[in-house]
């Protein structure tokens, strides 16, 4: 039975044990801001209520695309590295954990000796020369020893590697968000490298009919030769710029198949129309992104990875508390070995305290008091830079909605100057040259349409991801869900 004393020494123990030294964490105050200042007065074109939790993608309502970005937490690379880091990470904690445990051994010996003996008596009553003896002992022995984390130093560390996993954890999701978003982003610039050829074979053809109208005119003497060269070469150049719209499509295509963790030669993407409608996310209110991103989550998750290694050190100022015993038996025979009169045990306490550091310990709580202030500055620069992108991408939308407008307009009456030149040139009434130059603005305005078609995608693109992608800080692994691969210490 344990004794009053023993007791109170052990209650004692357990008490300090759930001290901890160093500040609790507390998240600190972000930048904020009532309301994103592009969006003021500005109504998308096309809307959408809410993004998909998981599909984000899905507003754009692309089989193919939806299909590529499946692949891409599965098969891309660079998301299963970050993966394993996590793992990696929940293994750390594991390992930290542990230190809050006694370590528990087992311990077996067995020793033959021989000794000699001189001066023994022999039967007859003469004194003998010397004679040697020999032995075997036998040792089984449990130990026991615990470093008692009676400042909170191993809590500390533990609590540190707990927010490094979900430092982890959330660098996961960025890296899967941001590998989505390049895959919705190359499958933009292919589908518009898609249009741009479908306009230059468009733009062949009519280049064709151009000289056909060019060469009957001159067969019929009513064109110059100089008319027939010049359409001659203006359907070429159309020719070589389709051929060249090839170089581009191929490179998106070759993209797309690293991005989803295949070689290049794997993935064949057959040609498909560009997107019309541009689906614009509601920007709801700035502070909602501290909620919505991953990156934040990390910048805030590494602020109290940090706030806990203050305690850490701060646990040097005290002394280092170990407790021991062991308990067995030792003795001969090995037959006979596990009985109460071979039974040995033994108890131990030790306190190691640092007396003098020359100035290690106050530098050491410096320095992690200086690393928390790092990441407290990093934390609010990505708030800042996330409302800056949002911003970035809300104007870019915005924008180029109405340069759509105003390009299509000017689409309108190319197309309009193109048919009028090209009756008049039949008529006799202009030069060739005015087809020409009426259709090298047709070719340059649909190009500049085409392009803006291909922004406003990429900024609807770069929006979501801004926003998060329809990631939420409660997505993020918690703190007691985070185990080793031990199932015994979860």
């Amino acid at each position: 039975m344990t004794s009053v004393p023993n007791r109170i020494i052990i209650g004692s123990i357990a008490l300090l044990a759930g001290c901890m030294v160093g500040p609790d964490y507390s998240r600190p105050t972000a930048p904020d801001a009532p309301a994103f200042k592009e969006l003021a007065g500005w109504k998308p074109a096309h809307p959408i209520d809410a993004i998909d939790r998981g599909s984000w993608w899905s507003v754009y309502y692309d089989p193919v695309l939806d299909r590529l970005e499946a692949q891409v937490s599965v098969n891309n690379q660079t998301v299963r590295q970050a993966e394993a880091a996590y793992r990696a990470a929940s293994a750390e904690v594991g390992v930290a954990r542990a230190s809050l445990f006694p370590l528990i051994g087992l311990g077996a010996g067995a020793t033959r000796q021989q000794t000699g003996i001189s001066g023994l008596s022999t039967s007859s009553g003469l004194r003998g020369g010397s004679t040697t003896v020999t032995r075997s002992s036998f040792n089984i022995e449990p130990t026991a020893s615990w470093d008692a984390d009676v400042w909170g130093k191993i809590k500390r560390q533990v609590e540190s590697s707990t927010a490094a996993a979900q430092v982890s954890a959330a660098d996961l999701a960025n890296a899967l968000l941001s590998a989505q978003l390049s895959v919705a982003t190359y499958y933009v610039e292919l589908r518009g490298a898609d249009a741009v050829q479908d306009l230059l074979r468009r733009t062949v053809a009519e280049y064709q009919r151009s000289l056909t109208i060019a060469t009957n005119q001159y067969s019929a003497g009513t064109a110059a030769r100089l008319d027939v060269l010049t359409a001659q070469t203006q359907l070429e150049g159309a020719r070589a710029q389709l051929i060249n719209a090839g170089v581009a499509r191929a490179q998106y295509e070759h993209a797309l198949a690293v991005l989803t963790g295949q070689p290049p030669s794997a993935l064949s993407i057959p040609p498909g129309p560009l997107a019309s409608d541009v689906p614009i996310p509601p920007a709801a209110i700035p502070s909602a992104l501290l909620e919505r991103r991953p990156d934040i989550a990390a910048a805030e998750r590494v602020m109290a990875q940090q706030n806990a290694l203050i305690g850490v050190q701060q646990a040097a100022y005290y002394p280092d508390v170990s407790l021991s015993a062991l308990s067995g038996y030792a003795g001969t025979p090995l037959a006979s070995l596990v009985q109460f009169s071979n039974r040995v045990w033994s108890l131990g306490a030790a306190a190691n305290q640092t007396l003098f550091s020359f100035g290690a310990r106050p530098a050491g709580v410096a320095a992690a008091e200086a690393n928390y202030d790092a990441a407290v500055a990093a934390y609010r620069q990505s708030v800042l830079v996330a409302f800056q992108q949002v911003e970035d991408d809300l104007s870019t939308s915005r924008i180029l909605q109405e340069q759509a407008a105003v390009q299509a307009r000017a689409v309108q009456y190319a197309q309009q100057a193109v048919r009028i030149a090209t009756n008049e040139y039949r008529a006799g009434t202009v030069a060739y040259t005015a087809v020409v130059i009426a259709q090298a603005a047709e070719l340059a305005d649909e190009q500049s349409e085409l392009s803006v078609r291909v922004q406003r995608l990429q900024s609807s693109v770069g929006l979501i991801g801004a926003l998060g992608g329809g990631w939420s800080a409660t997505d993020l692994v918690q703190a007691e869900q985070i185990t080793d691969a031990n199932p015994l210490y979860p």
